[in-house]
């Protein structure tokens, strides 16, 4: 078992007439990961509503912000038990058998463009064999070709485009992974949340996306950015694309400023201290 506490702050200028926000900064509540104590404070006297969504269980946080300095704060201590399984085991689910809440993520979306991508999966990827094997295949590929370089991309850069540059970051590495596995008919999501470990040569911590990919009955974690360690995540949501779990989605006039996130792990209850480190094993924090 992994403890981690983490903290964000997140800085902004609301402009007359004010802003409503929709923030996915709450850590999940899953059956791997257990949220022990979390803590919020706005700068602003202000109503906001934190709640479930029914399809993806993320929770969302929503409010109205009056024109002025606006501040959210937000901390958490995370207790991480991960579902451990041996690769070689793990098999891909036929989608004859794919449970319904499973369907909406082997179709193509806003930036995982996976029926344009058939012809080049099927020629990289169709004559391997099923199952893990398969999906680390794709997740190497799309390490291999492409490149981790800041400031490449923007809120509009999909898969396609990411194909094309062969540059970006982790948002667009997870979005051309995903569209790769959907074009082979396994299920992908795109998931957001904070990482452990990561290289400090990247810049100061910030929101990490990575995949999940359904099989054998649950979602394991990939990470086709290579630039983190996947036991070190801490998951906020996961949804088709970033679209649908962008940390903060602004209806209003703003200007922002860069997140400050920290992390750190924590003795567990048993008084030890466990590092994030790189496995083997296949790991999974949600069914």
């Amino acid at each position: 078992m992994i403890r981690m506490r983490l903290t964000l702050e997140l800085n902004y200028e609301v402009f007359e007439p004010g802003c409503d926000f929709i923030f996915t900064i709450h850590a999940a509540q899953t059956e791997q990961q257990h949220v022990l104590d979390e803590a919020l404070t706005l700068s602003q006297n202000i109503q906001f509503k934190v709640e479930a969504s029914p399809v993806s269980g993320n929770r969302v946080m929503r409010l109205r912000a009056a024109a002025g300095p606006f501040q959210v704060r937000y901390g958490a201590t995370v207790d991480l038990q991960h579902h451990v399984a041996q690769p070689g085991q793990i098999e891909e689910v036929a989608v004859a058998q794919l449970p319904a809440r499973v369907l909406g993520y082997i179709y193509p979306s806003r930036y995982c463009q996976s029926d344009r991508l058939y012809k080049l999966a099927l020629r990289e990827f169709g004559q391997l064999k099923p199952g893990y094997g398969r999906v680390m295949a794709i997740r190497d590929w799309v390490e291999q070709h492409t490149t981790f370089v800041m400031n490449t991309s923007n809120s509009n850069t999909s898969a396609i485009d990411t194909l094309v540059a062969t540059e970006g970051v982790c948002r667009d590495f997870a979005h051309l992974m995903i569209a790769l596995c959907r074009a082979s008919n396994i299920p992908a999501r795109f998931t957001t949340g904070i990482d452990y470990g990561a290289d400090p040569g990247l810049g100061p911590t910030d929101f990490h996306a990575y995949v999940e990919v359904y099989l054998g009955g649950r979602w394991y974690i990939f990470d086709p950015s290579g630039t983190a360690i996947p036991m070190g995540f801490v998951r906020f949501g996961s949804g088709r694309d970033a679209a649908d779990v962008a940390f903060a989605t602004i209806f209003g006039p703003v200007r922002s400023s860069a997140p400050i996130i920290a992390i750190e792990v924590m003795a567990g209850a048993d008084g030890q201290i466990i590092l994030p480190h790189h496995r083997t094993d296949a790991l999974s924090t949600d069914d």
